[in-house]
């Protein structure tokens, strides 16, 4: 941990000084200033390309932000966290989602326990309970196949399961039908969410089929309370734990993946773990100047903190990512959403922007008109793909060639002479101007594969890491998730009581809830 406060750092108060000589260039003038930025400003791992030119920085800013990452201490913070060290500190834990897709010759002992081993034991009967699914063998109380696989679950649960799903559904089995019901399978089979949808959906199935032993048949639990999911009717053989090391939104590559796994099958499973073991090594072995999730870290420190930018697109320009954005909410958002120090501190400066976005084509024709010629920063990364994996004539170079328009539209814009120039008339000129020097970072790989994915959010994990380090906060724990919890169970019964309750809040809440109650009856 460094000894000395963000701000009092020589990297920090020398990037202060140099934002407020470089916030004014336009980035036409620092690419006429150096034709090659754009193959210089490049980095490239395992057939994923970041081009980062299109970004308001020169050489010294990277220098700067490069030093700002050594005087905070991230080589020392990476190498604990892929030691096991108990880098959540809130919350006294280790941080050991990368032991989720390490190779099982490898081993990573913590606290006397080999976890790798751990992980793959689970992950070999997911994978034997997947082939039995898959192959027909596994029969439901009726004696036939399973057809139709529901996967329950809320937070990390629902939002990773359902964009791995959406976005490898060209890999999936087409003759079994995956739904998604949010709110359902948590690690402690307890969250209230949980336990409501998961009675719901076994009081449906008694309903239908009349006997208490079909729910083993039906029903496996995702969890590590084998109490509570014996109670629930469930054989704790088809019980597929993971471990309090593994954040909700960084579990979608331990059991919490079984859904996945059933879609796409045991194999292309472990070609998307592969792909993020790949971001992994990348992340934890290269120089920092190469580093593609430290580069991409450091941008979003220097957009938030000197340009005061609130929030970060994500454009992915393939449909099958449609659900990565929200996906990626939850990820940044609930990690680097924190307002104290790793010592409990308040911090004061900016931490974890907004994350937000939509497949690029449509977002073109709804919000990209904010982003061009609005008032607020907006950076944004835009993802594209050499190769469709629906082939028609020209409709991938259609799309794709937007996302090279779009980064240069919102680098360089379009002048009011050049306006001029096209003869529009004088009045309708000056909107039609586009300021640019709206930064972007482009993303390029072949195509859209299990493996390419896995590179893709580990990116993005690593990324929200590294920021994190940046500003000296915990990004493992998520207290502000937890207050809400709380609060609603005393509610519940207020709503639910047949007489009128006595309510204790704040007169605002009371009215509310008074209020609710009347729509009710």
């Amino acid at each position: 941990m460094p000894s000395t406060a963000l701000r009092e750092r020589p990297a920090w108060k020398a990037l202060a000084g140099h934002h407020s000589e470089i916030a004014g260039r336009h980035l036409r003038e620092l690419f006429a200033a150096d034709p090659g930025r754009g193959e210089r400003m490049a980095a490239e791992v395992t057939g994923l390309y970041l081009d980062y030119s299109k970004n308001r920085i020169t050489d010294e800013t990277l220098r700067l932000l490069l030093q700002l990452a050594e005087e905070s201490g991230l080589r020392e913070h990476i190498d604990q966290m892929f030691a096991g060290d108990r880098i959540n500190v809130s919350e006294h834990r280790p941080v050991l989602h990368v032991a989720l897709r390490m190779p099982k010759e490898s081993s990573l002992v913590v606290g006397g326990v080999d976890v790798v081993a751990q992980v793959h034991e689970v992950l070999d009967r997911m994978a034997a309970f997947a082939d039995q699914v898959r192959s027909g063998a596994w029969k439901g109380a009726t004696g036939k196949p399973i057809r139709n696989i529901i996967n329950v679950g809320i937070g990390g649960s629902d939002l990773g399961p359902v964009m791995a799903y959406e976005a490898l559904r060209h890999y999936s089995r087409r003759d079994l039908t995956f739904r998604f019901v949010s709110n359902v399978a948590s690690k402690t089979f307890g969250t209230l969410e949980t336990t409501t949808n998961a009675r719901s959906a076994r009081e449906w199935v008694l309903a239908q089929l009349g006997d208490e032993a079909a729910v083993a048949r039906h029903f496996v639990a995702v969890s590590t309370n084998a109490q509570r999911v014996t109670e629930f009717g469930i054989d704790t053989a088809n019980m597929f734990g993971f471990w309090d090391w593994v954040g909700g939104r960084y579990s979608m590559d331990s059991a919490i993946g079984l859904s996945t796994m059933l879609a796409v099958g045991p194999d292309n499973y472990r070609d998307l773990l592969a792909g993020f073991h790949a971001m992994d090594t990348h992340f934890c072995t290269a120089p920092f100047e190469q580093n593609l999730p430290v580069l991409t870290g450091l941008l979003a420190v220097w957009y938030g903190d000197f340009f005061g930018a609130q929030t970060i697109g994500v454009m992915p320009y393939d449909q099958y990512l449609k659900r990565f954005p929200a996906y990626l909410q939850q990820l940044t958002m609930e990690s680097n959403g924190k307002h104290v120090t790793l010592e409990g501190v308040p911090v004061d400066y900016q931490t974890g922007a907004v994350y937000w976005g939509e497949p690029g084509t449509n977002g073109q024709h709804s919000f990209y008109q904010l982003i061009h010629q609005g008032t607020k920063l907006i950076p944004v990364d835009l993802i594209g793909f050499g190769k469709s994996l629906t082939p028609l004539g020209s409709h991938h170079d259609i799309p794709s060639s937007n996302v090279f328009a779009q980064a240069q539209a919102l680098g360089f814009g379009k002048t009011e002479d050049e306006v001029r120039a096209e003869g529009t008339a004088e009045d309708a000129a000056p909107h039609r101007v586009m300021e640019g020097n709206r930064p972007t970072n482009v993303l390029l790989a072949e195509v859209l594969t299990p493996y390419r994915l896995g590179t893709l959010v580990a990116l993005y994990e690593h990324s929200v890491f590294t920021q994190g380090t940046i500003w000296e906060i915990d990004s493992f724990d998520q207290w502000g998730v937890e207050l809400g919890k709380v609060l609603a169970v005393a509610i519940i019964p207020e709503l639910e009581s047949a007489t009128d309750p006595e309510l204790g809040h704040d007169s605002s809440t009371n009215a509310l809830i008074r209020h609710y109650r009347t729509l009710k009856d």
